[in-house]
């Protein structure tokens, strides 16, 4: 297996522009992100998969400034951004980490690619935001790239290809799902740890300001210093969630 990490990133966010390369505790949100990733020992690499349009120009420019590999593709296409991103680094197993989650746990990531790895071929897609359990900030999915390919063919709504592995999660007669809840610890679907808005920023700040210095804290650190300050965990709690749409449980 060759298993890649693609994460779908533009400046052109429709409720916080730019906010991939937004500031905190001395670097770019991607740049916490890219960090986290690279501490996933099961990753065999990571490649940023970002728009043709010039705005995105600067997120290339990012990536190149780190080593981190950039791919280009259309704006709308996810699905097809996110394939060419993956075939581009010749993965046979993909992995989706959502350019807005910048606090996900590596952990978790080694967790999900060690599922699907135990399962031997039995699973296509194996993920824990079938249903809505972990912390959103925490989204891991592992699929194979012949599912994904497959996806790619056979999806033709422009609002689906908008969101990468949508079709796949959507046909479980075609593909083999498994979802993967969050352990009780673990099972606090009401901490927003993902970045939408500028209430996020507020939350992301402060969690970064704290844990400044340090890449390897995990979502059990993340989750004590959330309860220690419930103010902090309010601040982003009412903001309405798009992905809300694409959950039935939500």
């Amino acid at each position: 297996m060759t298993i890649i990490a693609a994460v779908q990133v533009r400046m052109a966010s429709s409720r916080l522009p730019g906010k991939v390369l937004y500031p905190i505790a001395g670097q770019p949100l991607l740049g916490h992100l890219l960090d986290r990733l690279a501490l996933a020992r099961r990753l065999d690499g990571v490649v940023v998969a970002t728009s043709v349009r010039p705005e995105n120009d600067a997120i290339e420019a990012y990536c190149r400034a780190r080593g981190t590999p950039c791919f280009r593709g259309d704006e709308d296409d996810v699905l097809g951004r996110m394939l060419g991103a993956l075939q581009a680094r010749n993965a046979t197993v993909g992995v989706e980490v959502f350019g807005d989650c910048p606090l996900i746990d590596p952990a978790i990531v080694d967790q999900m690619i060690g599922l699907y790895q135990e399962a031997a071929g039995a699973w296509d897609f194996v993920g824990n935001d079938l249903t809505t359990t972990w912390p959103p900030g925490m989204e891991v999915e592992v699929f194979s790239m012949e599912a994904f390919e497959d996806s790619h063919r056979r999806c033709r709504d422009p609002a689906i290809r908008e969101h990468g592995t949508l079709f796949v999660r959507q046909h479980p007669e075609l593909y083999r799902l498994k979802n993967i809840p969050a352990p009780p610890a673990f099972h606090r679907p009401e901490l927003e740890l993902e970045v939408d808005t500028a209430e996020d920023l507020r939350v992301l700040e402060a969690v970064l300001g704290h844990f400044a210095g340090r890449t390897d804290f995990g979502l059990g650190e993340l989750i004590a210093f959330l309860d220690a300050d419930p103010a902090i965990a309010a601040l982003n709690q009412t903001v309405p969630r798009r992905w809300k749409d694409f959950r039935a449980d939500a």
